[in-house]
């Protein structure tokens, strides 16, 4: 098989040693790699009964087969762990050059095991790995880090993946950033790295990554890379970018306003991405071999940065109250540097400002409180002042202060842009999502709103949990791939089939690929079961459930969970309780004894 570097490095950090070992074939056959490698490693080798911050769990980060080989939008690479945010074994996915350089370093994979005394960074080079002292690094930003690592090395072409102050200080939303402004955003994966004391990982190297077929290969880029630039859709994120949505889902009156209590932002033009591209906007920026570039440096009043896209830019802005575009990138900028989940760190920050006006908690922000908002951010993730209830995410502080219903979440992680009320097959993805409150795991924002592949009704529940599974399957299959997932609005199933024989060797087809999918799917849920998620926990908040919505074309509709849950259970092949069945497990390969019965 080719795509792959072949070696994976097992860094144990309790040890403070390295070891290096081929990439198993079985692996590649039945997970492909990325999100399907990073969760067959951490469920085989983590006890359901860990504690997330403990010693004992583990951290994957993997690349595809597909990354790194110049296909268009091949870049992706995956964090996997337990997540301590919501308790399920999950993955966080993040774009730029340290998945490619990663293998140009020699390394499909790189294992995190144990807990180190005092902080440590992991260096990889050239089919080589070493840990190295990062008692100077610690206390710094991402950006400093790696401005920092890259004068040690003396070498500006090394890519580096690191925590800034969040993930030291185990904020539970805390992420990984590799070149200062891409992120694996979600689950609290920098958390994890934080308790394990690994500052970074830095990667350098030139490896020749080989394909099977290099003729044939070359005919299904040209292929897909002409399906990619003729698409609308990718033609929007290439003009505005991500916030091209704000003002398409505020149209749809689903873009969730001041904590999810409504679901339009009167001022959303102010903070789109049509604004930005008009105001802020200096260049468009992709990851390696990104044919779309839907990143946005932006400079404003003498700071620069990346993005922000759209869910930060939805989270800070509408759901914040605040429609201050410069504000919402400032407030972008600060995750980026300390290391937080630019999702969880602004929703959080909107549920506090629910409950504070509500008089449930007694503190001075308000929504549309451009200071306060960024104050928080600072103070969250260096745990100051409230700063330090906050970091544990909104699940857990509204719950200690009585009103848990103030927390727009699934399973304890916070929910993104998109109000499920006015989109009834996106409810279904995001309560079914086996990490937690998501978008990216099923993203039905493509039927019910984009009209990709075709346009579905929204506001009918009808067909939607078949198309739920298959959007969950197709993700999975693309975040093992090393593909980005947003090449999905113009390729279908046969075309990551392709890339994968083309490059691999293996015979991979459409159907194939949805099984390698299903599969990543399953075990994922059936490790949540062990640590005890089951039906109970595949939902939404009850405010959605219960408090319809009051304007536009979804007025008077709640998400209707009752009406498609059951269908969803059998289509997967489980039982009420949402159990894969023995059937189903065999049909999968994974065996009956994967249930832990």
């Amino acid at each position: 098989m080719d795509g792959y570097a072949g070696k994976m490095v097992y860094a144990d950090l309790s040890a403070g040693n390295v070891t290096i070992r081929p990439t198993p074939p079985e692996l590649k056959k039945q997970y492909i790699g990325g999100r399907g490698f990073g969760i067959r490693l951490l469920t085989d080798m983590v006890d359901p009964k860990i504690v997330p911050l403990g010693e004992k769990n583990v951290l994957v980060f993997a690349a595809g087969p597909l990354t790194g080989t110049g296909i268009p939008l091949g870049s992706r690479y995956e964090v996997s762990t337990i997540s301590p945010l919501s308790g399920t074994a999950m993955s966080s996915n993040s774009g730029g050059v340290f998945g490619w350089k990663m293998k140009k370093a020699g390394f499909d994979a790189v294992v995190v095991t144990g807990r180190s005394r005092r902080p440590l960074w992991l260096f990889l080079d050239s089919g080589k790995a070493e840990f190295r002292d990062a008692s100077g690094l610690w206390g710094m930003t991402t950006g400093q880090t790696t401005d920092a690592i890259a004068r040690d090395l003396g070498d500006e072409s090394v890519r580096v993946a690191c925590i800034g102050p969040a993930g030291e200080n185990k904020v539970l939303f805390a992420c990984i950033i590799n070149e200062k402004t891409r992120a694996a955003g979600r689950g609290g994966v920098g958390a994890v790295m934080g308790s394990k004391n690994l500052k970074a990982i830095a990667a350098l190297g030139n490896i020749p990554i080989k394909v099977a077929d290099e003729a044939r290969l070359n005919e299904v880029k040209e292929r897909v890379k002409k399906k990619i630039t003729e698409n609308g859709i990718e033609q929007a994120l290439q003009k505005y970018g991500t916030a091209v949505l704000v003002n398409i889902i505020n149209e749809n009156y689903v873009l969730p306003t001041r904590n999810f209590q409504s679901a339009h932002f009167p001022a959303a033009e102010k903070v789109s991405g049509e604004t930005m591209a008009a105001t802020i906007l200096k260049q468009n920026k992709g990851c390696y071999a990104c044919i779309v570039k839907c990143g946005r440096v932006c400079e404003f009043d003498g700071e620069s940065g990346e993005g922000p896209e759209y869910e930060p830019d939805w989270a800070f802005g509408p759901d914040c109250g605040i429609d201050d575009l410069k504000a919402v990138a400032r407030a972008n900028n600060l995750c980026n540097e300390e290391g937080l989940d630019a999702i969880s760190a602004p929703t959080t920050i909107a549920c506090l400002m629910e409950m504070a006006e509500k008089g449930y908690v007694n503190h001075p922000v308000r929504f549309g409180d451009v200071p306060g908002m960024l104050a928080l951010v600072k103070q969250i993730a260096r745990r100051e002042g409230i700063g330090n209830e906050l970091a544990e995410g909104s699940f857990r502080f509204a719950t200690k202060y009585g009103h848990p219903e103030c927390s727009m979440t699934s399973k304890g992680q916070e929910l993104p842009a998109y109000d499920p009320r006015g989109i009834q097959g996106y409810g279904l993805a995001t309560a079914t999502s086996v990490r937690g409150g998501d978008h990216v795991y099923g993203y039905l924002i493509a039927p019910e709103i984009l009209g990709s592949p075709e346009k579905l009704d929204p506001l009918v529940t009808k067909g939607k949990p078949q198309w739920a599974k298959i959007f969950q399957d197709l993700s999975a299959a693309i975040d093992a791939s090393g593909m980005c997932l947003f090449t999905s609005f113009a390729l279908g199933a046969d075309d990551y089939a392709d890339l994968l024989t083309a490059t691999t060797g293996m015979k991979i087809d459409a159907a194939e690929l949805l099984k390698s999918g299903e599969r990543i799917w399953n075990l994922q849920k059936l490790y949540n079961i062990k640590r005890g998620l089951g039906r109970k926990d595949d939902t939404l908040p009850a405010r959605l459930l219960n408090e319809p919505l009051k304007e536009g074309a979804p007025a008077g509709q709640v998400w209707r969970r009752d009406e498609m849950l059951d269908e969803y259970y059998t289509l997967r092949g489980w039982d009420r309780e949402g159990t894969p069945t023995a059937k189903k497990l065999r049909e999968l390969g994974l065996g009956e004894q994967e249930t832990g019965r």
